[in-house]
């Protein structure tokens, strides 16, 4: 997961897991259908080119919604790429439904576009997921944009899952806003849907518009009322103490001393209604205790380093 670059992007992120990071409903989906009607020709344009036949794409919806709700519209037989940019780790969920894969695969390998094309109702080729990662690419580079208006997505797409991994595949949660692209042929019609989070759409407008620091700050309290941001919330600071294993464990006593291991007083963690929000460093300041911030709380980073010594073990 990508580390917040700056103290701004860190609070974004913080307030975001505390509360959800959502803006005024008409501004959000007002500039996802800017976005979604600057792409829609341009990826029309870009399809038809990749596929050799012509291809409508047209913009069917741009509403509200959550980032965990991306594939809930998209039935049993769906390819997902999640694609960062370089604030985001997630900054565009885009899925493809069964029917568009169908279109795309039957067109570009020299199916005729005015049948049908046969439905797909199992798991996908490798083929299949191949040209899903295709459309995807163009879904994304359509979206992208330029300059100030920028994403900055990182491109090229991963490729693109499906199956069981795209389904069981967890996403981090938050206000989102959903554009559902349609792609159709005269006999067959299809979906690709993007899922952005609000915070990345609201940037693109701030970005575009150039505001200030004092303007991005009036944004934060438009967006919060003054009732949350002055709601006070409780942290708790806890420390790594040992592994052992279950039979150590039971075989504990009253009145036995248990020793912290060498790193843990630099790997206090900062929580807040049960979201780690720092890793920090405990230490003491005169008759007090403290703990010194370090840097952010990175949840794959810590899912990484909690297998380490899983495969240590195994070696």
């Amino acid at each position: 997961m990508t580390s917040p670059g700056s103290p701004s992007e860190a609070r974004s992120l913080i307030i975001e897991r505390l509360v959800g990071d959502s803006g005024e409903a008409a501004q959000v989906i007002g500039t996802g259908r800017g976005m979604a009607e600057r792409a829609a020709p341009l990826l029309q344009k870009s399809l038809t080119s990749e596929l050799g036949v012509p291809v409508t794409v047209d913009l069917r919806a741009v509403e509200i919604s959550r980032v965990a709700e991306a594939r809930s519209h998209a039935g049993d037989t769906f390819a997902m790429t999640i694609i960062a940019s370089a604030t985001s780790s997630d900054a565009m969920t885009v899925v493809i439904d069964a029917p568009a894969i169908a279109i795309t695969v039957c067109t570009l390998f020299g199916g005729d576009p005015e049948m049908p094309a046969s439905p797909i109702e199992r798991d996908l080729s490798q083929i299949e997921v191949d040209v899903s990662t295709m459309v995807i690419q163009q879904v994304a580079q359509a979206l992208n944009g330029s300059g100030r208006r920028s994403l900055d997505l990182r491109l090229p797409v991963p490729r693109a899952m499906s199956g069981t991994e795209a389904k069981r595949h967890v996403l981090r949660d938050g206000a989102a806003v959903r554009i559902v692209f349609g792609i159709s042929t005269p006999a067959d019609s299809g979906t690709v849907t993007v899922t952005m989070p609000q915070r990345i759409v609201l940037a693109s407008r701030d970005s575009a518009a150039s505001v200030s620091q004092d303007d991005h700050s009036a944004s934060w309290r438009a967006r919060f009322s003054e009732e949350v941001m002055r709601s006070t919330v409780a942290l708790e600071a806890t420390m790594p103490l040992a592994r052992l294993t279950l039979g150590d464990l039971a075989d504990f006593e009253i009145g036995q001393v248990i020793e912290f291991e060498e790193t843990a007083q630099s790997q206090a963690r900062l929580s807040a209604r049960g979201k780690t929000l720092f890793v920090c460093e405990f230490g003491k300041l005169g008759q007090n205790y403290t703990v010194r911030i370090r840097h952010p709380y990175d949840a794959g980073q810590d899912f990484i380093d909690g297998l380490m010594p899983a495969a240590a073990g195994r070696a």
